[in-house]
């Protein structure tokens, strides 16, 4: 329960618990599973939104859906390294001193804080569809991501001392 501890202790304190996870020694399966854990919470999260479209339009196989949606997040993985590699370089444009493995550690962390807010957002899009409603949770999750993120890099960049 530690990590649903972390998560929720993040929404409060995103940086208080970031410097928890980089006091650790570096291991690249933390981050790792940090990221596997988040993108298996964020399919789970579509599931409401493919049984929508595929109750809308039958010729979409749910198991179809399900598939490409699967497919399509593990595709992502090197786009996420990729992201955290171009965050370091910023970073160090702007005097960071961080490592390779911090800025890793604060995208997936910040992904898998976020995740339940990609829950929200998945029953939203599947219960009710396209609207305000949608756009406001979607905006709320974004908005969180960018803020958690923003502060786990901080301290990955600019408080661990290159650790």
């Amino acid at each position: 329960m530690a990590a649903v501890d972390d998560i929720l202790r993040s929404y409060r304190a995103p940086r208080v618990v970031m410097r928890a996870h980089m006091a650790r020694t570096a291991s690249e399966p933390r981050a790792l599973t940090f990221l596997m854990a988040a993108l298996v919470v964020i399919f789970v999260a579509q599931w409401p939104r493919l049984s929508r479209l595929a109750f809308e339009q039958p010729d979409l196989p749910m198991t179809g859906l399900m598939v490409g949606t699967g497919i399509a997040l593990v595709a992502t993985i090197p786009a996420f390294y990729l992201l955290a590699a171009v965050a370091r370089l910023v970073a160090k444009v702007f005097g960071g001193t961080g490592s390779w493995y911090g800025a890793r550690l604060a995208l997936f962390w910040a992904m898998l804080v976020v995740s339940p807010l990609m829950l929200l957002q998945g029953l939203v899009a599947g219960f009710i569809g396209q609207g305000a409603q949608l756009v406001l949770v979607s905006w709320l999750t974004f908005a969180a991501f960018v803020l958690i993120w923003g502060g786990c890099l901080r301290v990955a960049e600019f408080e661990a001392g290159g650790k």
